[in-house]
């Protein structure tokens, strides 16, 4: 079986030994936050373990989520290189474990000085945009129904297992969850998900995993523009 996440994003090596070596580890707790939308924004955070779900605010106070981050990976980057900067949003902690805690100013005046590492950051900063627009867009243009085969396709780059009969998502979700994704509420995404069954599209063990049978039927009717993985998935 191949694990599809292989392919995921990575920071170089030198990148990620000058954020260790500016940042303090501090453990994080499931069910608390790092940050919230609108808070004034002077760290950010590389993943040594657990995991984050990164999320926003709509104008009606429903919670849509983003990103899910784990070991390696940066939350609160959005925020280099701002005036008096804010997070733009949300980071709830999932699954207990520790971060590296990055002080904004301190980071700002290294890349200052080492401008291959300032590029690579500014790239890491620049793809996560494309990935937020991405999600958003596929949301506007597609509705609830294309934002859902939006999100198990990204989901199948992130966390996918290449199987025999299919890409195995190899993470339980609820159908709540799913929901959040989207933007949209349990029931549809419980309809939805009945609806993709019936068709043979996907399926769903007992332990709440999902197993895509069919990713082509997904991309063509969201009108896949084939982005490449490091764009189009969950992370």
């Amino acid at each position: 079986m191949q694990n599809l996440s292989n392919k995921r994003e990575r920071l170089s090596d030198e990148l990620r030994q000058l954020l260790k070596s500016i940042g303090t580890v501090r453990s994080i707790h499931e069910d608390s936050y790092l940050f919230h939308q609108g808070m004034d924004a002077k760290e950010m955070y590389l993943i040594k373990s657990g995991l984050i779900q990164i999320s926003m605010l709509s104008s009606e106070g429903e919670e849509m989520v983003l990103r899910i981050c784990r070991t390696d990976d940066i939350v609160g980057e959005l925020t280099l290189f701002c005036d008096d900067p804010k997070y733009l949003l949300n980071a709830k902690i999932i699954e207990s474990g520790e971060v590296f805690v990055i002080n904004i100013d301190k980071l700002q005046k290294e890349l200052m000085i080492n401008h291959h590492l300032s590029i690579e950051m500014m790239k890491w900063v620049s793809n996560h945009m494309r990935k937020f627009q991405t999600k958003l867009r596929d949301l506007l243009l597609n509705g609830k129904k294309g934002a859902l085969y939006s999100t198990l396709i990204r989901l199948s780059n992130s966390y996918g297992v290449q199987r025999n009969d299919g890409i195995l998502i190899d993470m339980a979700f609820t159908n709540q969850e799913l929901a959040r994704f989207c933007g949209a509420t349990r029931e549809y995404i419980n309809r939805m998900l009945g609806e993709l069954r019936k068709k043979g599209i996907l399926s769903i063990d007992s332990s709440g995993k999902i197993l895509i049978k069919n990713l082509q039927y997904l991309k063509e009717r969201n009108r896949c523009e084939n982005c490449p993985v490091e764009i189009c998935n969950i992370d």
